[in-house]
């Protein structure tokens, strides 16, 4: 706790979530049917983000020897980050977009401005609470890497498992088990990034996965 109430670490973390907050403003200004004003919605996510990126900023170097932004990638984690995220992209567009995008159609923008509202979000907020800051909050609190990695990947998988459980529509057993199966590999290789490049890696491994989505865009015009 005492790396994480440090002036540096939350002044760097309100200005991190100050950027979250920014960057999902798009995808909440497209929002039609919002539950409560969109001011309320940004001070939510700026106050939550706050929280988030303490934990990254306080826990992320000192428990993995590396800094939080990475600038020079390592060629190596950055092949294999580019054709992860490419094969990825490529099998969801494949097999699973069609199926999702008829029980899930709020997660397929509609046009490109929808998806250029959207991969901010994606990078600002979901791999922030999805990734980075349970990954660190778990090296803290476990000690151990491997366990850390694992749970975090586990934590994904369990959030997309509460969102599907809460579909009118149940899906297929074989779906839901893929989904949960993919969500598990795409945690463990989002964390593995993390450990090896910072958030600059896992944000361009997150771009090509999401850019599967201007292949139909594409396609419609």
């Amino acid at each position: 706790m005492r790396l994480l109430l440090q002036p540096r670490v939350l002044n760097v973390a309100g200005m991190a979530a100050l950027g979250s907050a920014l960057a999902c403003y798009p995808r909440l200004s497209l929002w039609l049917h919002r539950p409560a004003p969109i001011w309320y919605l940004e001070t939510a996510i700026f106050v939550c983000s706050i929280v988030l990126w303490s934990f990254v900023f306080a826990w992320h170097a000192p428990y993995t020897g590396r800094p939080v932004l990475v600038f020079k990638v390592e060629s190596r984690p950055f092949l294999l980050a580019t054709l992860t995220g490419i094969i990825a992209a490529m099998g969801y567009h494949r097999w699973l977009d069609p199926l999702l995008a008829t029980v899930l159609p709020e997660e397929y923008p509609a046009d490109v401005k929808h998806w250029l509202a959207a991969v901010p979000f994606a990078l600002a907020l979901n791999q922030l609470f999805m990734t980075f800051a349970p990954c660190d909050w778990l090296l803290r609190l476990l000690k151990n890497r491997r366990l850390a990695i694992g749970l975090t990947a586990l934590f994904g998988a369990g959030v997309l498992a509460l969102k599907l459980d809460a579909l009118r529509m149940p899906l297929p057993p074989l779906l839901l088990a893929a989904l949960l199966a993919g969500r598990v590999v795409f945690g463990l290789l989002a964390v593995s990034f993390y450990l090896r490049g910072g958030v600059m890696l896992v944000w361009w491994w997150t771009f090509l996965f999401e850019a599967r989505h201007l292949l139909d865009l594409a396609g419609n015009h």
